[in-house]
């Protein structure tokens, strides 16, 4: 904090003010950091930055300038959206990996039930091509909506509404286009196994 014989903190000094013992901002803008006041002055202004620290207890002042300072920056980056725009980025590139850790998820599980169905029946006889690709197509279904629920990328309105699309024919050609993906992965390895 300035005092007698001290140099005024980074608000004062660019605001050309005397810098007193009762100075709002001296302890969170010192004189080496000039940049970080200015900044926060540009984008929110002096007056209502005094404000709201006035009417904050003391012990969130300090959180409070961190948060203005980063909010700051961030809207010099991008005047429209500043943090928001950060964020949602980056919410979008977790639904994005957490989509492809799905997908991965359910491709492991088609393998797996791919050999566990010809462990389970070794000397039945194999069914038609068109059995086989329909019995595909669910368990490729059940087990692709199965993953998406527990990776929390279906809401209950989503989740209900692929429960009753599981129970109707596999032949209708709702399917989402993910799961077109998926199913299509799955029919290249039938194709390999073969």
């Amino acid at each position: 904090m300035a005092g007698s014989g001290s140099s005024p903190c980074a608000s004062c000094k660019l605001l050309r003010r005397r810098c007193t013992q009762e100075c709002v901002f001296a302890p969170y803008f010192p004189a080496e950091d000039p940049h970080k006041f200015g900044i926060v002055h540009k984008v929110f202004g002096a007056s209502n930055v005094s404000k709201m620290l006035q009417e904050l207890p003391a012990r969130q002042r300090a959180d409070a300038v961190s948060s203005l300072v980063y909010e700051a920056n961030a809207r010099m980056r991008d005047p429209v959206y500043g943090c928001v725009g950060a964020i949602s980025y980056l919410q979008q590139q977790v639904s994005q990996l957490q989509m492809q850790l799905a997908l991965a998820q359910a491709d492991i599980l088609c393998v797996q039930m791919h050999h566990d169905g010809h462990a389970q029946s070794p000397a039945a006889a194999p069914a038609s091509a068109k059995q086989q690709l329909e019995q595909q197509q669910q368990m490729d279904a059940e087990a692709y909506g199965s993953l998406l629920m527990q990776n929390g990328l279906m809401n209950s309105t989503a989740a209900h509404h692929h429960h009753q699309q599981q129970q109707q024919s596999l032949g209708s050609g709702a399917s989402t286009a993910t799961a077109m993906m998926l199913q299509e992965a799955c029919l290249k390895k039938e194709y390999i196994w073969a």
